[in-house]
């Protein structure tokens, strides 16, 4: 008996855009064009998985960006200034985000593992749903069609709420949220799957955690790769995954361990 009904996938870093690269350099984009201020592709990864809008404001907060923000301007960020800065963002990311439509290597072959069990495949995305829906359709042209997604402002907030999460389980007809998996690349996406009762599991190498495209991973030395992989596979552990893996194309076997766990009657 498969104790598993479904699994909620993130979309950047996750199944697509090795190294969650569309979002972030559009983040520091919009900060220069919308007021000439600089931040740091690093900075800018601070509040990854958030909702967009959420994630501009964090930025904002952060000590580093709030202490130049205010040697520049005189006063801290307001709501009215992250509104300007999202505007701008908007368009930068709709014109950009079809370009990193294509799946992270190997994680069709796990969504088709999924498919064969008669997991559901349910995702969701700290995009609102004018970037989803030029996301989705690409993505779909290039072999990925999720059950359900979930965009970051169909639901009443985003990560590091269980909203989204929780509106996958309605839309799949899901019986028991412990039956479900979340996946994400992010703190907050983590968050988000354990606040709606979920287990969770980490992708440290194709995401956020790390934040390289795939040929730049491939041009570290192992030892370099090692280093980051162990901050990553950390930073994931610490924000409370119950597993962590490189990339989703390794999850099959923890996936089995988590359909073992619910067999005995255990919960997240």
């Amino acid at each position: 008996m498969n104790h598993i009904e479904a699994v909620i996938l993130d979309w950047a870093g996750t199944v697509v855009d090795y190294g969650s690269v569309a979002p972030t350099t559009i983040f520091v984009e919009a900060f220069k064009q919308a007021y000439d201020f600089d931040i740091s592709l690093a900075e800018a990864r601070v509040p990854m998985g958030m909702g967009k809008w959420d994630h501009i404001k964090t930025l904002g907060q952060l000590p580093s960006v709030d202490a130049r923000w205010q040697a520049q301007f005189g006063q801290a960020m307001s709501d009215d200034t992250v509104d300007t800065i999202y505007n701008t963002f908007m368009p930068l990311q709709k014109a950009k985000v079809a370009q990193h439509a294509m799946p992270i290597a190997g994680a069709l072959d796990t969504i088709d593992w999924l498919q064969a069990q008669q997991i559901k495949i349910g995702s969701c995305s700290g995009y609102p749903r004018e970037v989803m829906e030029i996301l989705v359709p690409e993505a779909a042209k290039q072999g990925y069609s999720p059950d359900c997604w979930v965009a970051s402002d169909d639901t009443i907030g985003s990560r590091p709420g269980p909203w989204m999460a929780l509106e996958n389980v309605q839309k799949l007809g899901i019986n028991d949220v412990a039956n479900c998996i979340k996946f994400d690349d992010s703190a907050p996406g983590i968050t988000e799957g354990l606040r709606a009762g979920m287990w969770t599991v980490g992708l440290a190498v194709t995401g956020n955690a790390i934040g390289l495209t795939e040929a730049e991973w491939r041009d570290l030395t192992a030892e370099q790769q090692s280093v980051l992989k162990e901050k990553a596979y950390s930073e994931l552990y610490q924000a409370g995954a119950h597993f962590v893996v490189d990339s989703l194309a390794d999850a099959i076997p923890v996936i089995q361990q988590i359909m073992a766990k619910r067999a005995r009657h255990q919960r997240p």
